[in-house]
């Protein structure tokens, strides 16, 4: 890596402990996103893995109270295999196609948001969508453009959403983890940078939930908004770089 670029990685991960913190979702995309412009999408979904796991399990560490937790197991049971098997997937795609799955649900993303695409979840769908989920997470990083739906639709809302979207978060990181190392992709490179953003995200997530206790619902909404344009944007340099 540059030395710019290794310079900007704090940065990043404050960021995407911070936006995922305040509005839910949209950290590890951008993470993801931004990265796989600096060092190529495979490498890129192998950093993110140990230190967004790590950043998830600080999230709950601090609202573990407010996770659901019979929600929460439904969706690990079908999201913990349906990430193995989408991160071997992800070390065996060429890098044209990473970018382009990553590209897709970042579009997917921003219609929904705008409200163009309504996804329409039941909440007794939560371990075999949670099959599906984990499949992309490991692929595209983008699960929570379905995340989010399926756990509004099971009647999370506020910390309660947080807090459960951070164990099912978690439990894509570990089985997406665990087949990125089993296919070669966890370097020494890699494991540096994953420890670095690790760091840099536990200080976002301090400083995205003091934030979000400050902020109405509506302007969340309007937070992750603007993320996701900002991943629009970086989905088409990834496709084009």
């Amino acid at each position: 890596m540059h030395s710019a670029a290794i310079l900007s990685l704090p940065l990043l991960g404050l960021l995407a402990g911070a936006l995922t913190t305040v509005a839910g979702l949209g950290g590890g995309m951008l993470l993801i996103l931004v990265l796989s412009i600096l060092i190529g999408p495979a490498p890129a979904l192998a950093c993110t893995a140990p230190a967004l796991l790590l950043g998830n399990i600080h999230r709950f560490s601090m609202l573990r109270d407010k996770v659901d937790a019979r929600i929460a197991l439904a969706f690990v049971a079908g999201a913990l295999p349906g990430s193995i098997l989408g991160g071997l997937l992800a070390a065996r795609l060429p890098e044209a196609a990473l970018h382009a799955i990553m590209a897709i649900m970042v579009v997917l993303a921003v219609l929904r948001a705008f409200g163009y695409l309504q996804i329409q979840w039941k909440a007794d769908w939560m371990m075999p969508a949670g099959l599906g989920i984990g499949a992309l997470a490991a692929t595209s990083g983008g699960a929570g453009l379905l995340l989010g739906p399926l756990l509004m639709a099971a009647g999370l809302k506020g910390e309660a959403y947080i807090a459960t979207g951070a164990v099912a978060a978690a439990s894509m990181h570990i089985g997406r983890l665990v087949a990125y190392g089993a296919s070669g992709l966890v370097t020494r490179e890699v494991a540096l940078i994953a420890g670095v953003l690790a760091a840099s995200i536990l200080a976002g997530n301090f400083t995205g939930l003091k934030v979000r206790r400050r902020l109405a619902q509506q302007t969340s909404d309007r937070v992750e908004l603007g993320a996701l344009v900002g991943c629009a944007a970086l989905a088409i340099v990834g496709v084009g770089h």
